[in-house]
């Protein structure tokens, strides 16, 4: 098996595609497109997001130490990109997709409506890493939408069609492969 060496980089690939949501102390919102996002933590739950200082909701969130991470699905990869690619230095991010802004419990920054599932999530420090700073957060209230429940109110986020993100490309997520577990199950 053949290997090509190549310099090192950030090829931990396909991640989570997420829409941030952010208000600013004015309680003006934006949304930030992050693909470097994840679970660092379960008990307490906590996840952190990547954000590069130049972007426009880095100060945003230095300020205010809060956010919503709002999952994204195949239908919202369009708004995905559009918030990814957009400043909302410039332009209303939820005025020109349509996006439906809710407001949290518990943190100032909005929800998503259209998003399955929203992380209400408050900053507990921040690690400035290099290219981007690194925003540990605690994630204090989580938002799912009912649409996405059986008659046994499991939720199935499969049913929303989520997507990943990879090297520059978004896809949807494919089949169901197993469960936790399966490869050890008796049979």
């Amino acid at each position: 098996m053949a290997k090509e060496l190549w310099k090192p980089g950030n090829m931990l690939y396909p991640l989570p595609v997420v829409m941030v949501s952010v208000a600013d102390a004015q309680g003006k919102p934006n949304i930030i497109t992050v693909a470097w996002a994840g679970t660092i933590c379960s008990d307490p739950p906590m996840v952190s997001i990547s954000v590069r200082p130049e972007r426009y909701s880095h100060p945003i969130l230095m300020e205010t130490r809060e956010f919503v991470i709002n999952l994204t699905t195949k239908e919202l990869c369009y708004c995905t990109d559009y918030c990814g690619v957009k400043s909302g230095r410039d332009i209303d991010k939820f005025e020109k997709m349509h996006l439906t802004v809710l407001p949290a419990s518990i943190v100032k920054a909005p929800l998503i409506g259209e998003s399955p599932v929203n992380l209400e999530c408050q900053v507990t420090e921040v690690k400035h890493l290099g290219s981007h700073d690194m925003f540990l957060a605690k994630v204090v209230a989580v938002h799912a939408d009912e649409k996405y429940m059986d008659e046994k109110h499991k939720f199935h986020l499969e049913w929303a069609d989520p997507i990943t993100y990879s090297h520059g490309t978004y896809y949807s997520l494919g089949e169901r492969l197993g469960t936790f577990g399966y490869s050890v199950r008796k049979k």
